[in-house]
C-alpha cells in the first residue's frame, strides 16, 4: 500500500490541504504552479480584479486544452490509421501479385 502525503497548496490566495499519493505530488504542485501563473497572467492583461471571473477563465483555458489535445489526437490517429491501410493495401496487392 502506497503511503498518502499531506500537503498545502496555495491557489488564488487560499490554501489547500490535501492528502495525496507520492506519485502525485510533483503534478499537483506543477498544476498549481501553471494556474498561479495563469492568474497572474490573466489579472494583467485583462484588469480582471475578481477572483472567482479570473479562475473560471483559467478553468476555461485549462479544459480548451484538453479538449483541443483530444482533437489533434484523433486526427493524428485518424491520419495513421489512413496511412496503415493504404501501407496494407499496397502490401496485399504485392503479395497476391
Amino acid at each position: 500500500m502506497s503511503e498518502k502525503l499531506k500537503i498545502k497548496l496555495s491557489i488564488a490566495n487560499r490554501v489547500y490541504p490535501l492528502t495525496i499519493e507520492a506519485s502525485q505530488e510533483e503534478g499537483l504542485r506543477k498544476a498549481a504552479k501553471n494556474i498561479e501563473a495563469m492568474i497572474k497572467q490573466f489579472e494583467q492583461s485583462y484588469s480582471v480584479r475578481d477572483k472567482q471571473d479570473v479562475l473560471a477563465m483559467c478553468a476555461l483555458q485549462f479544459a480548451s486544452q484538453v479538449e483541443q489535445d483530444s482533437i489533434n489526437k484523433d486526427n493524428v490517429n485518424e491520419h495513421v490509421e489512413e496511412k496503415l491501410n493504404a501501407l496494407n493495401d499496397l502490401l496485399h496487392s504485392y503479395l497476391i501479385s
